[in-house]
């Protein structure tokens, strides 16, 4: 069992009062070389990327942006389960599930299983802590909100999209900038490109926790 007190937790962001937190990164994060960097680049292209309904489409960017708020300080792999935390005010993705940590503040800070797709979107399982009130539903509830926002600020949703987070640390920039990438390709393979976004908008589901849901491609 691994105690709470675990030295390796990652270390906590800077700036508390966005929803959606961003952290100032290193000039030459982990001391990587050009070639390292380009190699991890290509490594974290999108994949397979398809045209998606606008439920499914926006899910899939909020649930994204949301793991990529949160602290890690590993290179997700695709494919693997990761799980996420709302704790002290932060979110952060962890390698270790509920079950492993000696804490109950761990268990119910949990939020859900995570897993990173061939398309650089993520999926999360919601845990049973987003179904009752309390800080994971609120902080859940609190990131929708700076998801509209963050819509809301240009007139198109291409406006919104990742395309460099210099304020990200190295791994959460490198895949923010990938996921964009990814829903630049689904808007324009579904001729979607333009669309104004109150139109987005208005595809939301009211309930934040739905937002989380993978919807498959039939879905409106």
């Amino acid at each position: 069992m691994i105690d709470d007190r675990d030295t390796n937790r990652n270390t906590e962001l800077s700036d508390r009062r966005t929803p959606i937190p961003l952290v100032l990164a290193a000039p030459n994060p982990q001391g990587k070389g050009l070639v390292g960097v380009l190699e991890d680049w290509q490594q974290s292209q999108p994949t397979g990327v398809i045209a998606k309904r606008p439920a499914r489409l926006l899910a899939d960017y909020f649930t994204a942006l949301l793991v990529l708020s949160s602290t890690f300080s590993f290179r997700p792999a695709r494919g693997k389960t990761y799980y996420l935390y709302f704790i002290g005010n932060d979110w952060n993705l962890s390698l270790i599930a509920p079950e492993e940590w000696n804490s109950s503040r761990r268990r119910e800070a949990f939020v859900g299983a995570c897993e990173l797709h061939d398309d650089a979107t993520w999926s999360i399982s919601p845990s049973e802590n987003l179904g009752r009130p309390g800080p994971v539903a609120d902080a859940l509830a609190d990131a929708s909100r700076g998801f509209v926002q963050r819509l809301g600020s240009g007139n198109d949703l291409e406006a919104s999209l990742p395309v460099y987070e210099a304020r990200l640390p190295y791994h959460q920039r490198l895949f923010a900038a990938a996921l964009g990438r990814s829903i630049l390709g689904s808007v324009r393979v579904g001729g979607q490109e333009g669309l104004d976004i109150e139109d987005w908008i208005q595809a939301l589901p009211a309930n934040s926790v739905r937002l989380l849901e993978r919807f498959d491609d039939q879905s409106s």
